[in-house]
């Protein structure tokens, strides 16, 4: 999720773990501490684009090792403020609040590696968007309540109001999600569709309208589905994956960490005479936020000494407009 959710959470959950037992804005500081900390990886140059894309929320994401790093963190945060006595409430605090980021990453699409080091499995739920006020604003309104109440009774039940709204609605998405996914596997059986695997997941800052990507063999089929359609069907476009690439590309690195990584979601093509690899699952057809030239079209290919990003063509304007029109439930066809 967005640096504005993250450090929220943080500060609700150590604000309400640490009660009345510290001043109201030193458990909101060191949780909004604890809540970032896990996404300073990004100043982290992993050697090239793809490196830097795939190992994001890796180790610094992982369960085990902020687990590790809780204590000897709220060892210096209780000595720092001279309450050792609360070291292990202190504690308690900082760890849900390093924990809960990595969590609630692992509700999005992006692939958060929550087991190492005993495995770098990327776990996605894929329910919520990356930036979604609906679920930021419950957290905030009631940690800026607690904090100008300083503390008061009122103020924190706000505060745990804001925590319990904001999880109701990541079960809220699950829910929406699982009855798309049902529409959508029902849609493409009735279109003779056959389905290898099936990606649901909520367009840009909503939880309205849905994008499903269905992958079948050398091809795959995106459509868009809005909770708030007339008819429950689906229809979808098709599109080559590049398949026919896959033999000249598979010994790249970059390419087998990408292909690993988007757990089978992505596309390969070329442009011009550079040959290009696109995650299917953030953006939609024909940007993606991650596409990345891998090699120069010779016989064999020649990989790139670099994998090079290559920005997607956004025409906002036209795209934000299509995407409140379409949540609304006006069929509309996606900008191309």
């Amino acid at each position: 999720m967005d640096s504005l959710s993250q450090l929220t959470l943080g500060a609700a959950v150590s604000v309400a773990v640490m009660g009345r037992r510290t001043v109201v804005w030193k458990a909101a500081l060191w949780g909004a501490v604890a809540g970032t900390l896990p996404d300073l990886d990004v100043l982290i140059d992993q050697g090239d684009a793809i490196r830097n894309m795939v190992l994001h929320r890796a180790e610094s994401h992982s369960l085990f090792w902020l687990t590790l790093f809780s204590l000897p963190f709220a060892a210096l945060v209780a000595r720092l403020h001279g309450e050792f006595d609360w070291l292990r409430r202190w504690w308690l605090a900082l760890w849900l609040a390093l924990v809960t980021h990595p969590l609630l990453d692992a509700m999005t699409v992006y692939g958060t590696q929550l087991a190492l080091p005993f495995s770098n499995h990327p776990f996605g739920v894929d329910s919520i968007f990356i930036i979604d006020l609906f679920y930021t604003l419950p957290l905030l309104v009631g940690l800026i309540w607690v904090l100008a109440a300083r503390g008061s009774h009122w103020g924190r039940l706000a505060n745990v109001a804001g925590l319990l709204l904001s999880t109701a609605y990541l079960a809220w998405s699950f829910a929406a999600q699982q009855h798309v996914a049902q529409i959508a596997r029902a849609s493409l059986a009735q279109q003779g569709i056959v389905v290898e695997q099936l990606l649901v997941t909520p367009t840009p800052f909503n939880t309205v309208l849905w994008r499903v990507v269905a992958i079948t063999g050398d091809e795959y089929h995106e459509g868009f589905y809005s909770l708030l359609d007339a008819q429950p069907k689906m229809a979808f476009d098709r599109f080559p994956r590049g398949n026919a690439l896959a033999a000249e590309l598979q010994g790249i690195d970059g390419v087998q960490r990408l292909v690993a990584f988007t757990k089978g979601f992505y596309k390969l093509e070329q442009r011009g005479s550079r040959l290009l690899i696109s995650d299917l699952r953030m953006g939609q057809e024909p940007n993606y936020s991650f596409t990345f030239a891998v090699a120069e079209r010779h016989s064999p290919p020649v990989a790139l000494a670099k994998p090079e990003q290559i920005a997607a063509a956004l025409d906002i304007p036209r795209s934000l407009d299509w995407l409140w029109r379409r949540s609304l439930g006006e069929r509309l066809p996606p900008p191309r």
